[in-house]
């Protein structure tokens, strides 16, 4: 995989932290940033899907009807 360089600022307390898991992990701190992006991009792109398909439902009319909201509620609410 291709890489680039990336510079951010953080503060001083989270660098800190991310020194002490690099040596406890024995990764670097570029790994551990890295797979920290990766991990974040993943959920927020899997947020940001969900809620676009949820938005055409909504737009469709595809909407639980009475009964089935009922019927989940009596299942997880007694």
């Amino acid at each position: 995989m291709e890489t680039t360089t990336l510079t951010l600022r953080v503060p001083t307390e989270m660098k800190e932290q991310l020194d002490k898991l690099a040596d406890a992990t024995h990764r670097s701190k570029s790994y551990l940033a890295g797979e920290a992006i990766r991990q974040y991009l993943e959920l927020e792109g899997w947020q940001i899907g969900e809620i676009q398909q949820a938005l055409k439902e909504a737009d469709a009319n595809d909407f639980a009807s009475d009964d089935e909201v009922d019927a989940v509620m009596r299942k997880y609410a007694g």
